[in-house]
């Protein structure tokens, strides 16, 4: 059946679809009251959540549905040892969709490889995060009327911040789409992450210096450095405050240009940026409820679609990477395709 694990499972003309989808429902939202009517959404968080937990609840709501979940891992079978897979099979036979967050990369592929209903990934690590990218998505093409022919400026936690991963995967596919990435030494992007650009040609620059960069931006996405992705805290008190985007620094942007942020913000988007209107990340965050809504439409629709999962070959050893779910999981197959862990893209 069809999942969504990552944003490239989607193509570019479905996630057009999807978008004109939560505008209609924006518009017109007496049309949708009683779609999902008995159905459940089970939201499987064993990470903490406010934005994504809560609009996929609001969205299954709004849509006639019901909701069930598990709203932190200590609350679950999970405490007890439970494998993912096993949760999501379980819980598959309660629930008609179910959306899941985890701290370990490659968790909603381990689950949605058992689970007999379609699995959207919420964010699953420092990996990937596709149903923000399509909140992102909607946000841009609102506030700037279109996604192609964009330099996009992407700001703090780039080696972490799997909302950046997906928002690239799924922006590179546009054409004249140019990124600029401003972070620490230590939080550049991914290898995975710029080979891919650079295997499909995309234009891309890195920077340490923000103030530098914004004059030729259309789109500023601003990310919060995330204590719960250290190891050792002296480093996350050394780089936390790396950027602060505030009104003097705003001075230099594009009287067009649109502020992003994933959200939750801590102290890299000063309070007073907030009046500008040019800080649409609240905004963002109440469209992701919309294209939720379009998603779970789409999926429910689709639910006897054939399989989306990724295929991959034997991987010679265990994934390398510690927050891989293949280090706690010891009965999932290692799977590598093209050299990287199908479930993280680590290096193998």
């Amino acid at each position: 059946m069809r999942h969504l694990i990552d944003i490239t499972d989607l193509s570019v003309e479905e996630i057009e679809g999807l978008m004109d989808t939560a505008a209609d429902i924006v518009a017109h939202p007496e049309n949708y009251r009683d779609r999902c009517r008995y159905k459940k959404l089970a939201t499987l968080f064993f990470e903490p959540s406010t934005r994504t937990r809560l609009s996929f609840e609001a969205a299954m709501m709004e849509l006639g549905g019901q909701v069930l979940g598990i709203p932190e891992a200590s609350s679950s079978s999970a405490a007890k040892g439970e494998s993912m897979a096993d949760t999501a099979k379980i819980v598959s036979g309660y629930a008609d969709i179910i959306a899941m967050r985890h701290p370990l990369e490659g968790a909603a592929l381990a689950a949605a490889g058992k689970a007999d209903v379609p699995v959207i990934n919420a964010g699953d690590g420092g990996h990937c995060h596709p149903t923000q990218t399509l909140t992102d998505l909607f946000a841009i093409r609102r506030e700037l009327g279109r996604l192609t022919h964009l330099t996009v400026g992407l700001c703090g936690d780039l080696k972490y911040g799997r909302t950046v991963h997906s928002l690239i995967a799924a922006m590179s596919r546009y054409p004249g789409v140019t990124f600029v990435s401003v972070s620490p030494e230590e939080l550049r992007l991914p290898d995975y992450v710029t080979a891919a650009m650079e295997k499909a040609g995309i234009p891309h620059r890195e920077t340490a210096d923000l103030e530098g960069a914004l004059p030729e931006l259309d789109v500023l996405y601003m990310t919060r450095i995330q204590r719960e992705r250290f190891a050792d805290p002296a480093v996350y008190e050394r780089l936390k405050d790396s950027y602060v985007l505030d009104t003097d620094k705003m001075k230099k942007a594009k009287e067009t240009m649109c502020v992003l942020h994933p959200l939750p913000r801590v102290n890299e988007i000063h309070p007073a940026v907030d009046a500008d209107p040019r800080a649409a990340y609240f905004r963002q965050a109440v469209g992701g409820k919309y294209m939720r809504m379009a998603l779970i439409l789409k999926l429910l629709a689709e639910r006897e679609a054939p399989a989306s999962l990724p295929q991959g070959e034997p991987a010679p050893h265990r994934c390398r990477n510690p927050r891989c779910i293949t280090r706690v999981e010891q009965a999932l197959p290692l799977l590598q395709k093209d050299g990287r862990c199908i479930y993280c893209e680590t290096i193998i």
